[in-house]
């Protein structure tokens, strides 16, 4: 009889994403708002992102047991063979429960957002991933959807597309540089991502050129869309961070960049929520 570590569960639906994608929708209604109240339709619209995360991201397991096992074996429970996929398909089922269920306690806007979203994320890994760049700004799209979600909640979504444009960027940014370090077990399953097809050294001059790019977006769009001086002071920490997440991309050192473009991420929320509540 088997046994399963909540670490592994943990690990199933990434839970440090699915609490920073709750922390996107929270901040997306702050922005939208100008103030940092939790509504209950703001709160509803939180737990159906992390509903919808966890069935996006134990589905996205159970499709990629395959390169997983090539890739880090130790770091999926899936392809370690520590959970089930039965596990894996209880989880994804309550998830979407959860996550379309919030959403219809909000608005039949959000629900309709809700099933758009999690059209893409049950179609990533079997039919978007293995085309390379538009897997990639499918999860761009869904990655930077928190913020456009919170707002939506509050009944002001035009509040959450430059948030959501901004966000999206970045994510696109680390999924390029996270295709580079899985390029041995996606080119073992098949994938056509930009490793795979154009080699290591084109798909990292790509991932540069599109970290690169974030930069003047940065600027450009909070500035035209009235945000405050606490937005700039913030987020010049953030592009900081960006700029040695380049450099060690250049290095080829992609888990490093990796983990500074989600840390960078963390500070352009900051400076999101900032510019528009103080």
């Amino acid at each position: 009889m088997r046994t399963y570590c909540v670490t592994d569960l943990w690990r199933l639906v990434r839970a440090h994403n699915l609490l920073l994608a709750a922390a996107g929708v929270l901040a997306g209604g702050w922005i939208a708002l100008g103030t940092m109240a939790v509504p209950k339709l703001l709160g509803f619209a939180a737990l159906s992102a992390i509903g919808l995360g966890a069935a996006g991201n134990a589905a996205n397991d159970v499709q990629d047991v395959a390169a997983d096992r090539v890739n880090a074996p130790g770091r999926h429970p899936l392809a370690a063979e520590r959970l089930r996929r039965e596990t894996a398909h209880l989880v994804i089922w309550l998830g979407i429960m959860v996550g379309i269920g919030a959403a219809a306690l909000v608005s039949g806007r959000q629900v309709l957002m809700a099933l758009l979203a999690l059209a893409v994320m049950l179609g990533y890994s079997p039919l978007l991933k293995r085309r390379g760049a538009p897997g990639n700004v499918a999860v761009a799209v869904v990655g930077g959807l928190p913020l456009f979600y919170g707002a939506l909640a509050v009944g002001r979504p035009a509040a959450g597309v430059v948030p959501w444009v901004l966000a999206g960027w970045l994510h696109l940014a680390r999924e390029l540089v996270k295709d580079l370090e899985d390029e041995a077990g996606d080119r073992a399953a098949g994938r056509q991502t930009l490793p795979v097809r154009f080699g290591l050294i084109g798909a990292t001059r790509v991932a540069v050129w599109v970290s690169a790019a974030f930069l003047p977006l940065a600027v450009i769009l909070p500035l035209v869309a009235g945000y405050g001086a606490m937005y700039f002071g913030v987020a010049g920490a953030a592009l900081v961070i960006l700029l040695v997440a380049v450099r060690a991309l250049q290095q080829r050192r992609f888990v490093t960049a990796s983990g500074l473009l989600k840390v960078a991420m963390v500070f352009g929320l900051g400076a999101l929520v900032l510019g528009r509540v103080v």
